[in-house]
């Protein structure tokens, strides 16, 4: 796969996406919106491939931001399919069938946090920093930060980085719940990867369908969520895996599974 602003390094069941506009501190524009939607559909279509990390090149920034000269340009009818359209990116991530790890290496601002978001699970460097300053620009978050946000945080607290605009530190990002580790930035691309292969070592049927009742939950009531749940737990039990992963703990041994 060759992008012009992406990098994609495939490896041991692993993909490795990097946002590679370092002079532009990784801002999304439309062009790089549009490369990220390709590499995550082809990706998905990979036999080979189970778990996606997502990061930014060089030591400054995850993403931090949008592309301020697009946004500029937009007028009140440009800018409904300008939002719609990074929204759609975001949920294709969220959807996504891999999991989907942010590496969040430097600054993850706006659109760059909205992007952390949208992925499965967030870990960070200790000089990220996080926030939503769409405020001091006129503007609201419009790649689905007022939604995702106060989901994974409390409402007030995402309230509060909203309207102040204000960044926060990856230790703070750590204790209200935005990001599930923090460590030093010559360690993070390696812990991303032990977490992947952990994951990739799992069931992928198993993997997939966790994905679809955890996202789930935010669409629908606790019980019709677990009908939902109870469903797909059921087809679970109709896999080879589960025959395998079953056998393999009354056995104690290591399981093998073949992902039908």
């Amino acid at each position: 796969m060759n992008y012009k602003n992406l990098l994609v390094e495939l490896k041991e069941r692993i993909a490795v996406i990097k946002i590679n506009r370092p002079d532009k501190l990784n801002a999304l524009n439309r062009e790089t919106l549009e490369e990220i939607q390709s590499a995550i559909i082809s990706l998905n279509e990979s036999e080979d491939i189970f778990v996606i990390i997502l990061t930014g090149a060089g030591e400054k920034a995850f993403v931090a931001g949008a592309d301020i000269k697009e946004l500029n340009a937009l007028d009140v009818i440009s800018a409904k399919a300008f939002s719609e359209f990074g929204q759609s990116v975001f949920n294709l991530i969220e959807n996504s069938e891999k999991p989907v790890i942010a590496a969040v290496n430097g600054f993850a601002l706006g659109g760059g946090c909205e992007l952390a978001l949208a992925c499965h699970i967030r870990i960070a460097s200790e000089n990220a920093k996080f926030g939503q300053p769409e405020v001091n620009l006129g503007i609201i978050p419009g790649y689905g930060g007022t939604q995702r946000l106060p989901r994974l945080i409390n409402s007030g607290r995402a309230m509060e980085m909203i309207l102040t605009g204000d960044m926060i530190s990856s230790s703070e990002a750590l204790r209200i719940g935005l990001v599930n580790g923090v460590y030093p930035l010559n360690e993070l691309l390696n812990k991303a990867e032990e977490m992947a292969l952990k994951i990739a070592s799992k069931s992928q049927q198993a993997v997939r369908f966790s994905i679809k009742a955890v996202n789930s939950a935010d669409e629908v009531s606790c019980k019709s969520g677990q009908h939902y749940e109870a469903s797909l737990f059921s087809l679970c039990c109709g896999t080879e895996d589960f025959i395998e992963g079953t056998s393999a703990f009354l056995e104690k041994r290591k399981p093998d599974f073949k992902n039908r």
